[in-house]
């Protein structure tokens, strides 16, 4: 390994509800890699919740690795998948070049060329952390298939909720409502142009609805807004927490359907265009800058022990928490 390989830090869960920052032995790039300096990387306030608590079942803790995930569930694990950064050495077609890649909180890192996606010119890096989130939404839609003039609500107002909301914004004739209890996510809603409602006060009759706020309530909820036959498309992960649901009531006889949509598996429709192709429309739609007001709050790598717990526990509620790196190793 050179001399000057560059030293990295990175955060890791030494045990559920422990983070810390470690030291992460020198790396450089071989044949085919890339070594990326870090420029913002996005905090999932859901999925990673879900791992910070240490709430991934036994049977889906290898269903639920991220990519370059190092360690395993429950703990010490090193997690994330929303990172933006500078290509500091490798081929020279993407030497300088700002790319996006499904890698955990860290100051540098190496990874093969084919790990990593160039952004766009017209969309800040700031930006483009939520590029994994709005590939989720992506496939969601290819999942849910809405059409035009439907009749939409997309319970949950967090990340993914919001981000499938701000999508579906652009739909002709459709009427999109956002539902959560919060009422502050009204102003969210008013910035991405859709409606919005509280679970009680939100509009039945819908023929699609997109259920984002693993809860069992809110998949209730999502089930009560349905016209007859309509379907619910759901996208949460509940984890190790059990479900119920009302199905002893109207689910038959008004011929309801739940579908689940699945990141991971990009939906057979659109199977030919796979992450890449997923990827590629995410980039397209965040060149708008409505996604902006999805950046709820920030902070510096070298702080997060100390503000991850705050964000992932909800205190206070929001969406996406973006980190900066500030050029330190």
């Amino acid at each position: 390994m050179p001399d000057h390989a560059p030293a990295a830090r990175a955060l890791w869960l030494r045990a559920p509800g422990e983070p810390e920052i470690r030291d992460v032995p020198p790396a450089a790039p071989g044949p085919g890699e890339v070594l990326v300096r870090t420029s913002y990387s996005g905090v999932s306030r859901g999925t990673e919740a879900l791992v910070f608590r240490g709430g991934v079942p036994p049977g889906q803790r290898e269903t639920m690795r991220a990519p370059f995930q190092e360690g395993d569930f429950p703990g010490p694990v090193k997690y994330g998948y929303l990172n933006v950064g500078v290509v500091e050495d490798g081929p020279a077609d993407l030497l300088g070049r700002t790319v996006f890649c499904l890698y955990p909180h860290q100051t540098r890192y190496v990874v093969p060329a084919s790990a990593v996606t160039v952004v766009p010119p017209d969309v800040p890096p700031e930006r483009a952390v939520l590029a994994g989130t709005v590939e989720t939404a992506v496939n969601a839609l290819w999942d849910a298939a809405p059409l035009v003039g439907d009749r939409i609500a997309v319970v949950g107002g967090g990340m993914v909720g919001c981000v499938v909301a701000a999508v579906l914004a652009g739909l002709p004739g459709a009427r999109v409502q956002l539902v959560d209890p919060l009422r502050s996510r009204s102003a969210v809603a008013d910035a991405l142009g859709v409606g919005f409602a509280t679970p009680d006060d939100a509009d039945g009759d819908c023929d699609l609805v997109l259920h984002t706020s693993a809860t069992s309530e809110g998949l209730s909820r999502s089930l009560e807004l349905l016209a007859d036959e309509g379907e619910v498309v759901d996208l949460s992960w509940y984890g190790d927490r059990p479900v119920t649901l009302p199905l002893g009531e109207g689910f038959h006889p008004r011929r309801l359907t739940i579908r689940s949509s699945q990141v991971g598996t990009v939906s057979p429709r659109r199977a030919r265009k796979g992450f890449a192709g997923r990827l590629a429309v995410a980039f397209r739609l965040l060149a708008d800058d409505r996604f902006d007001a999805l950046v709820t709050s920030t902070g510096t790598f070298d702080e997060l022990p100390v503000t991850l717990p705050r964000v992932l526990t909800g205190e206070p509620p929001g969406l996406l928490h973006r980190v900066g790196y500030g050029g330190r190793s």
